[in-house]
C-alpha cells in the first residue's frame, strides 16, 4: 500500500468506495440490460437492493465520513451552500459538501423506490421474486411498470447531476473528488 503523503488524510474508507463503485457497475447493468437480458436485470436489481441495505447501515454504523450525521444538512444549508458555490465562494468539505449530501439522499430514495417498484413488477409480471403475486393484473402491472420506469429515469437525471456536481466541485477547489473516490484520499484542510 502506498503511504499517505503528508498533505493528504484518508476520508473515504474501503467500504464506501467499494459500495460506490459496485453501485455504479450495479445500476449501468440494471438500467443497459432493461427487458433484454432479464436475467441480469433483476440480479444486478437484486445486488443494487443489497448495496442499499448496506450503505444505509453504513450511514449510522461506519467511519466518521460515511456517517449520515457527517454530511446530512437542512435544505437551508443546502441552498446557502449551491448559492456560494455559483459564486464560486462555497467553502471545501472534508467529506461530503451539503449538496453533495443531499444528492447521497436523493441518490438513496430514487433507487430504493427503483429497487422496490421492480421486484414488485417482477412479482406481478413473472409470479417470481420475494414479493411473487403480491399484485396481480395488468393493471397493476402496468402501475408498477410506470413507476419503476420513472425512478429509473430519476436516478439517470440525479446521476448527471450528481457527476456535474463532483465536476464542479473538482474545479472549484482544484481537487480531483473522482480520484479521491478511488484512492480514499483528499489534501488535508488547511487552516483558516
Amino acid at each position: 500500500m502506498k503511504p499517505i503523503a503528508p498533505q493528504e488524510v484518508r476520508v473515504w474508507d474501503p467500504a464506501v468506495r467499494l459500495f460506490h463503485w459496485s453501485l455504479v457497475g450495479a445500476f449501468a447493468a440494471a438500467y443497459l440490460s432493461g427487458d433484454d437480458w432479464m436475467s441480469l436485470h433483476v440480479n444486478a436489481g437484486y445486488l443494487i437492493g443489497g448495496l442499499l441495505v448496506f450503505r444505509i447501515l453504513w450511514g449510522f454504523i461506519g467511519p466518521r465520513h460515511a456517517r449520515f450525521r457527517d454530511f446530512v444538512r437542512s435544505p437551508s444549508a443546502v441552498f446557502a451552500y449551491l448559492r456560494q458555490a455559483m459564486r464560486l465562494s462555497a467553502p471545501r468539505h472534508l467529506g461530503h459538501n451539503p449538496a453533495g449530501g443531499a444528492m447521497i439522499l436523493a441518490l438513496l430514495v430514487s433507487l430504493t423506490l427503483t429497487v422496490a417498484s421492480g421486484i414488485l413488477l417482477y412479482g406481478a409480471t413473472d409470479f417470481a421474486g420475494p414479493l411473487a403475486g403480491l399484485f396481480r393484473g395488468e393493471a397493476a402491472a402496468d402501475v408498477l411498470e410506470d413507476i419503476h420506469e420513472l425512478a429509473a429515469n430519476l436516478t439517470v437525471v440525479l446521476v448527471v447531476l450528481h457527476l456535474a456536481g463532483v465536476l464542479f466541485a473538482s474545479f472549484e477547489h482544484r481537487e480531483n473528488l473522482a480520484i479521491a473516490m478511488v484512492t480514499g484520499r483528499k489534501r488535508e484542510e488547511t487552516p483558516a
